[in-house]
């Protein structure tokens, strides 16, 4: 049983045929923007995946930048202290003092920079 349209030859034989090559080149051009749209994501993920090895390698390398100086800091803390124990008072407050003057003029110079 045919349906009116849908067969083979007659005046309405070559419509079909030609509305199905139509739709089949459509599902074509949608197919390559489709894949051109995949390759895109494609390339943006390989982008994001090197950006992110490349931003963990500088954490690592920060993270082993503050643990020395973490370590510097606690030597010159306890080298702080134990001028502090001792009856060198007076020379630790005038490297107290010495040490707030630098930071103030270096916070001057980059103020006014």
């Amino acid at each position: 049983m045919r349906r009116a349209g849908l067969g083979e030859g007659g005046p309405h034989g070559n419509y079909v045929a030609s509305g199905y090559s139509v739709h089949e080149e459509e599902n074509e051009n949608l197919q390559e923007a489709l894949r051109a749209k995949v390759n895109a994501l494609k390339h943006m993920t390989i982008e994001i995946g090197t950006e992110v090895k490349y931003q963990n390698k500088m954490l690592e390398d920060m993270d082993s930048d503050f643990d020395s100086t973490g370590g510097l800091l606690g030597a010159t803390i306890g080298r702080v202290k134990q001028l502090s124990r001792g009856s060198q008072t007076k020379l630790l407050c005038y490297m107290l003092l010495f040490a707030l003057f630098v930071f103030l003029v270096l916070y001057w110079y980059i103020k006014l920079r």
